[in-house]
Parts: structure tokens; C-alpha cells; sequence
């Protein structure tokens, strides 16, 4: 799930293989990206909004949900008229491209859950590049920049983790973060105000995570979700995406 600076709000299907668009204050979305012409068992998982580019990024899965042999493109469409841009498949047999980030290189960042691994994509380049390929990443799942610092989650292990990247953008060994109490099942994240949201599919909740450091305070924002997968801040307004009840729940930003 992503927001655009007008305030519409963009959603992949992961059981279709449409990305769906709703307007500003629309109760209802339709349909902006359409990929069926690329076979029946097609759907979306991250997408991501740039507009200093006027492009969504996609990742675009190919195979049964469920299934560890599902492999996964990432698309990028122009913002404005969902034309198609890029397509790159994502190297080795099994892989799942799952969500995105813009950091402050201007780099598009992309975690491969299946993969253990994070490519980069750098402004003007033709496609990406290996970042960093680490067994911890095996379940690799939300990312984001919180200042210069990369930060990802694994929904698999339910753990939080820094990726040190050195002046000339080399990445060292994910540095686990401890928090105060158990994140469940973290899976979209995305970072604002100095902290990073992350919704919890495995314990209904959206929260808010403070680090200091290797440690982290978390917040509970919202609970009581069936399973929450996407979340994203836009302005005023906290944006969670519920998949068990097919649905997006606004929320007055925290502070």
C-alpha cells in the first residue's frame, strides 16, 4: 500500500493481479494496473509511490500464494497513467520480491523474502544490484530508511534488524534491534517522524517502533485487526491495510 502527494491511495492485490488506486476521500478503489495478460496466478505484494519520479514500483508474483516455488518480477509503472516502465525478473528459481524503499542515495532498496537478500537499484541504472545476501534475511519482509540508517523486519523469525552501510554504500552484517516487548509476524514498515511503522499480521496490530540504538521501544497503535499487512504514513493520516478484511483503515497520525 502507498499514498500518492494527492492524497490517492495505491493497493496491490495479493490474490488478483490488478493493482487497484482509490481517490482522494473514495470509499471504494479501482482498478489502475492491470496484469492478467501475464496468466492466471498473478498477484501484487509491495508497492511504492516516487513521485520525484512519477513512477510506482511493484512486485509482481508469479505462482500459488502458499507455494515456495512462486518467482516475482519488479514493475514500475508511470505514476500518472499506469503505463508500464520496467520489468525485471528477479534472479534464482525461488524468490519473492515483497516490498520497497527510496533512500537517500535516491536508490530504490527491494527485499527478496524468499532470497535472504536486499538488491538496489541506483538512479540511472538499468537494473539492480546484489546488496546483501545474509541467512538472518531468510524471511525478509518490510524495509525502510530512518534517516541515513536501513532498517528491515523478518516476518519469519519476528525479528528487527539495522543494516550498517558503509560512506561508499557497502553493506555490513544485518545488527539485530531488541525491543521492549514480541513484534508478530512484522511485515509492511514504513518510516516518518523519526519512527518506523510496522503492521503485525500475526498479532493484529499496527504499532510504532522508537530504536535507540540496538534496543527499540514499541508502541501499539491499533489492535483488534484480523491480519494486517501494509501501512503507510501520508501527512496527516495513518494509512493501515487489513488483508483478512480486504480493507484500509485511516488513522489520525500519531505524535
Amino acid at each position: 500500500m502507498t499514498a500518492t502527494p494527492d492524497g490517492a491511495l495505491i493497493l496491490g492485490s495479493a490474490s488478483k493481479p490488478v493493482i487497484y488506486r482509490a481517490a482522494t476521500g473514495a470509499t471504494r478503489a479501482d482498478v489502475f494496473v492491470d496484469a492478467s495478460g501475464d496468466g492466471s496466478n498473478v498477484s501484487f505484494l509491495g508497492v511504492l509511490a516516487d513521485a520525484a519520479t512519477d513512477t510506482l514500483w511493484a512486485c509482481e508474483i508469479i505462482g500459488v500464494p502458499g507455494a515456495k516455488d512462486r518467482h516475482s518480477i519488479l514493475r514500475s509503472f508511470d505514476l500518472t497513467s499506469a503505463a508500464p516502465k520496467l520489468r525485471w525478473p528477479l534472479p534464482g528459481d525461488t524468490n519473492l520480491c515483497n516490498d520497497f524503499t527510496i533512500g537517500p542515495d535516491r536508490a530504490l532498496y527491494i527485499s527478496d523474502t524468499f532470497g535472504s537478500r536486499i538488491f538496489r537499484l541506483k538512479p540511472g541504472a538499468s537494473e539492480p544490484e546484489l546488496l546483501i545476501q545474509d541467512r538472518t534475511l531468510d524471511g525478509i519482509d518490510g524495509i525502510a530508511f530512518l534517516g541515513n540508517e536501513l532498517y528491515v523486519n523478518n516476518v519469519i523469525s519476528n525479528n528487527l534488524y539495522r543494516i550498517p552501510l558503509d560512506q561508499t554504500g557497502k553493506a555490513a552484517p544485518p545488527v539485530q534491534i531488541w525491543p521492549d516487548r514480541p513484534i508478530k509476524g512484522p511485515d509492511g514498515m514504513r518510516a516518518h517522524g523519526g519512527k518506523l511503522y510496522v503492521a503485525e499480521n500475526k498479532n493484529g496490530r499496527a504499532s510504532a517502533i522508537t530504536v535507540n540504538g540496538d534496543q527499540a521501544t514499541v508502541v501499539t497503535i491499533l489492535d483488534g485487526l484480523t491480519q494486517p499487512t501494509a501501512i503507510e504514513p501520508a501527512g496527516d493520516t495513518l494509512w493501515v491495510g487489513d488483508r483478512g478484511k480486504d480493507k484500509a483503515i485511516a488513522l489520525p497520525m500519531p505524535h
